[in-house]
C-alpha cells in the first residue's frame, strides 16, 4: 500500500479538504499548515512568507514571472527564494521517510520522486485535483469567503504563479497528468468521491 501521498492542486478545487479526508480515513499524517510551520521554525522565516512563497511565483505588474531576478543574489549565496525551496524540499523529504503521511503541495510529487530512503517508487502516489472554473468561484467566495471583486482573475493568477513557480523549480508542467498518477476533477464527481477513489486505489496498491 502508498505509505505517502501528495496532492497538487488548482487553488480552491477542494485539495486540501481531499488529502485532510484521505489522511483521516487512512490513519496517515496530515502535512499542510503543519508543514508551512515547521518550514519557518527551521528556515527562520515568518509562517506568512513561507505560506505565500512556497509555492507561488512572483509576478510584476505585467504578470510576467519575475523569479529570474528574485533569484540573483550576491556571489556564492541562495535567493531568498532558493533557500526557502532547499528547506522545503529537505523537511518534505524527512516528513516523508518517518512514516505515512498526506503531503499538500509546495511540489512534494517532485521533492519524493528521486528519494532512496524510499523503499520503492510505489511508496508514493502523486495527485492532482482541478476543477471548472464555476465551482471553485463558488468555494472561494462561500468557503474560503473571500470578498473579491473578481473571483475569476484572482484564481486565474493563483493558478499561474503555482504553475511558474512548479515549472521554474522542477523543469515539470504542473497539472499536466503524464506528471501525476491520478487527476480528479472535484466539479464533475465531487469532493466524496474524489476521496474515495483515492482511498480505494490506495488500498489496493
Amino acid at each position: 500500500m502508498y505509505r505517502i501521498i501528495t496532492i497538487s492542486r488548482e487553488f480552491a478545487s477542494g485539495g486540501r479538504t481531499i488529502g485532510k479526508k484521505v489522511a483521516d480515513a487512512l490513519g496517515y499524517a496530515y502535512y499542510d499548515n503543519e508543514l508551512v510551520t515547521k518550514i519557518a521554525k527551521e528556515s527562520g522565516f515568518a509562517e506568512a512568507f513561507v505560506k505565500e512563497n512556497g509555492e507561488y511565483a512572483g509576478f510584476t505588474s505585467s504578470l510576467l514571472f519575475n523569479l529570474s531576478l528574485n533569484n540573483i543574489g550576491a556571489a556564492g549565496t541562495l535567493s531568498t527564494s532558493d533557500q526557502l525551496y532547499t528547506y522545503q524540499h529537505k523537511i518534505i523529504r524527512e516528513l516523508a521517510e518517518k512514516g505515512n503521511c498526506v503531503i499538500v503541495g509546495r511540489c512534494a510529487d517532485y521533492a519524493l520522486a528521486d528519494n532512496p530512503n524510499l523503499v520503492s517508487v510505489t511508496d508514493c502516489f502523486n495527485v492532482f485535483i482541478h476543477a471548472n472554473m464555476a465551482f471553485r468561484i463558488d468555494r472561494v467566495l462561500n468557503i474560503y469567503q473571500e470578498k473579491l471583486d473578481k473571483p475569476e482573475k484572482f484564481l486565474r493568477e493563483k493558478d499561474k504563479k503555482r504553475k511558474v513557480y512548479y515549472k521554474y523549480y522542477t523543469d515539470r508542467q504542473w497539472g499536466v497528468a503524464q506528471n501525476y498518477h491520478l487527476c480528479l476533477d472535484t466539479s464533475a464527481i465531487g469532493i466524496d468521491t474524489c476521496s474515495q477513489i483515492i482511498l480505494d486505489l490506495v488500498k489496493k496498491s
